[in-house]
């Protein structure tokens, strides 16, 4: 006798599965645009406020630090709420920030200092984004597509950042500064309109979703719990630690090292970014398409190990069409190895605590970034520069690779950090218990709605 079919609720009914997944990637996709035309108008506000660089830095500062160190808290939190509202909540939470600078600009009233209090209120709630969108994913598309789900973030990301500037600058003189304010209000209502339409799936219940469970306190250490358990994962997370680190820190520098080289030629640094973004598009697409390579971890591996490659090229380049292809390069390879590393997290990582881990593991990798910008400057400017000038003290052993002279201490940089981003590939892959971790890790058992 064949079984009654269940009963679909009203709410199951809604888009889920890749259909579901894609509607949301199109509001986020809107939203990201809105978000990077915002902050083309608010660089352009602090710079006619101030003339100063200094505020630029810090309003990144105040943006991120609480988005680190809020982390563990979001992640218990994103897997004791429901994960569709908690997107919700941290769009709407972004929203209220644009609202509250709209009011005080339109009120010109507005103050440096307002900007790094609302840039903190969007980073403590941007916490919640990624840990949530990520285990949002592992429930509503199948295990095979976890990899196209992450370039098709990819794409979104990539394309605000190429066009988003583009828009907020021919928008700034019809407009001005207030109407793309609002623009970005309306973008980040269309996101949570979009989460309003589809149907995200309960996570099962498991027997580590019970392990981590008790006091708020416990649920947020338990990300790191589980991932320092397993071998394969905290290895993992150690080498995206050494990768973020060693990039952060040439990155750092990149913008100023083309500028010395070129003796401050803004369209060549500009053609430049333009590189990076492209190649994080293309990748994105080809990855959207493409789905991966079928083993996760060598592709992970292979393309770090790229990514160095690509930076100490770019440290060598001397005008725009070395640079442009390192920079391609480099992006281009760097999506891969993040989508291949959000599949093979999504896929081995339990549903019901993915929230926790996903948020202790950005935590760990996005801790480097703070460090190596604190680090970058001072190195470049008392030490690395000094040094690769005439007569300098490294002139004589790397001045026939980069150069000397203004810029080549900071082509130096990039030449080093890549060779050590290469190396902690490298080395990272001689461990048994990381190159094998897909035999080693067994997959959940959610694998998503099918398509």
């Amino acid at each position: 006798m064949t079984p009654p079919e269940k009963r679909l609720s009203a709410h199951e009914k809604r888009p889920s599965g890749m259909l579901g997944f894609t509607i949301v990637w199109a509001g986020q996709l809107v939203s990201l645009m809105g978000t990077s035309m915002a902050g083309f108008a608010i660089m352009i506000w602090l710079w006619q406020t101030t003339g100063k660089a200094t505020p630029f830095a810090l309003y990144g500062f105040f943006s991120s630090l609480p988005l680190i160190v809020a982390s563990p808290l979001a992640g218990a939190l994103v897997d004791r709420w429901d994960r569709k509202l908690t997107m919700m909540l941290s769009d709407l939470a972004a929203g209220i920030s644009s609202v509250i600078i709209v009011i005080l600009y339109t009120a010109d009233a507005l103050e440096v200092w307002h900007l790094y209090a609302t840039g903190a209120l969007a980073g403590f709630f941007g916490a919640f984004q990624f840990p949530a969108f990520s285990a949002a994913t592992t429930m509503m598309v199948s295990k095979r597509h976890y990899a196209r789900a992450s370039g098709m973030r990819s794409v979104a990301d990539s394309a605000s950042g190429i066009f988003g500037p583009l828009a907020g600058a021919g928008l700034l003189g019809i407009i001005g500064i207030r109407g793309i304010l609002i623009l970005d209000i309306i973008t980040f209502s269309l996101a949570i309109g979009t989460l309003l339409v589809i149907y995200i799936p309960r996570p099962p219940a498991t027997a580590e979703g019970s392990e981590g469970a008790g006091s708020l306190w416990k649920e947020s250490a338990y990300g790191f719990h589980y991932i320092y358990q397993r071998t394969a994962l905290m290895g993992l997370l150690l080498v995206f630690l050494m990768i973020n680190l060693t990039t952060t820190l040439g990155f750092s520098v990149w913008a100023p090292m083309i500028l010395a080289r070129t003796n401050n030629n803004e369209v060549v640094l500009g053609g430049a970014q333009s590189a990076l973004a492209v190649g994080g598009l293309v990748s994105g697409l080809l990855l959207s398409v493409w789905g991966g390579p079928n083993r996760r971890i060598k592709g992970i591996f292979v393309t770090m190990a790229g990514m160095g490659l690509a930076m100490s090229v770019m440290g060598v380049g001397r005008d725009l069409y070395v640079w442009g292809a390192a920079g391609f390069g480099l992006t281009f390879l760097g999506v891969i190895a993040s989508g291949c590393s959000n599949a093979f997290w999504q896929s081995k990582v339990a549903p019901d605590v993915q929230g926790r881990v996903f948020a202790a593991r950005g935590m760990v990798a996005w801790a480097a970034r703070p460090l190596s910008m604190v680090l970058a400057g001072p190195l470049a400017d008392h030490f690395f520069e000094p040094a690769m000038r005439e007569g300098g003290v490294l002139a004589g052993v790397f001045g026939d690779v980069v150069g000397t002279g203004p810029g080549a201490g900071m082509g130096l940089m990039f030449v080093l950090t890549g060779i050590l981003c290469a190396l902690a590939a490298g080395v990272g892959y001689t461990f048994r218990s990381v190159r094998d971790a897909e035999h080693i890790l067994p997959d959940h058992e959610a694998t998503g709605e099918s398509e």
